[in-house]
């Protein structure tokens, strides 16, 4: 190990070394500003915001690599004979020490090229749901509803499956289930839903609006399932959507006198309740 790290310094050129240095600052300046104008645009121009966000994916890791070669090139004395001991000696080097990062790397440039995701996509992984804020060259950052940032390394991507709400797209679709009493109306409770539905700010009229109905137990109370899907014009406005639509909903069913299963149940405990006080009257 001390021979390689011998053959290794004996080509580095250290009166350069200051030169590298100020490339490596003056790389790692121009990669943050790259990056928050790009973000900055991304906010300006919403309709492209996922455009210029995948667009800074590459952009840095393209400055990366353009970094690594010109600081590699200013410090390392890259004469023919000597290019090829150091690439061998820096390979095994490489190989054993960075074993890990250098499979982040590679899995991070398939990421961008497969595109299973994109940054600016809602996924789930591993029980994990949120916005892709960044793909980088060791890990993929993803902020969850909650607001919690959740870092994941890029290699697991390549062995487990992950699910993409949007798949780089604007729009996004949102499923909203409201349960109802299995005797309740139905057919008016579908209507309500819908209106509800299509008149929110915040959904997407290009696409289809579906309403679904369907029985199933919830514990051991038998319920209807009114389901509604449907898109939203921006993935981030996932959660104001399904809340505006939840809240006039609610509304509606407690003004047509539509009723959900834990008041159905109530009002069945209170008339037992008083069948037997009668009873025992």
């Amino acid at each position: 190990m001390e021979g390689d790290l011998h053959n290794v310094i004996q080509f580095i050129d250290f009166d350069r070394l200051p030169f590298a240095i100020f490339m490596l600052l003056v790389g790692w300046v121009v990669v943050v500003l790259s990056g928050s104008f790009l973000d900055d645009l991304a906010e300006r121009v919403p309709s492209r915001r996922l455009m210029f966000k995948k667009a800074k994916a590459i952009v840095r890791f393209v400055l990366y690599f353009l970094i690594a070669v010109l600081v590699g090139s200013a410090v390392l004395r890259l004469e023919s004979q000597a290019l090829l001991a150091l690439t061998g000696t820096i390979g095994v080097a490489v190989g054993f020490a960075l074993k890990d990062l250098l499979g982040s790397l590679i899995a991070g440039v398939i990421l961008l090229i497969d595109e299973p995701f994109q940054v600016g996509d809602r996924i789930t992984f591993q029980g994990a749901y949120g916005e892709v804020t960044e793909i980088g060259l060791r890990s993929v950052r993803v902020v969850t509803l909650d607001d919690n940032a959740v870092t994941i390394p890029n290699n697991l991507f390549l062995t487990e499956a992950v699910a993409s709400a949007n798949a780089g797209a604007l729009d996004c679709m949102v499923v909203v289930p409201f349960y109802i009493g299995a005797a309740e109306d139905f057919g008016r409770a579908r209507r309500i839903v819908h209106e509800a539905t299509v008149t929110s700010r915040f959904v997407y009229l290009n696409k289809p609006v579906v309403t679904l109905l369907e029985d199933a137990f919830l514990g051991e109370r038998f319920v209807t399932i009114v389901k509604v899907k449907a898109y939203v014009y921006d993935a981030r406005h996932e959660k104001a959507f399904s809340t505006d639509v939840t809240e006039r909903v609610k509304r509606a069913f407690a003004a047509g006198g539509i009723q959900t299963p834990d008041q159905v149940y109530r009002d069945l405990d209170l008339n037992e309740g008083r069948e037997l006080a009668a009873g025992d009257v």
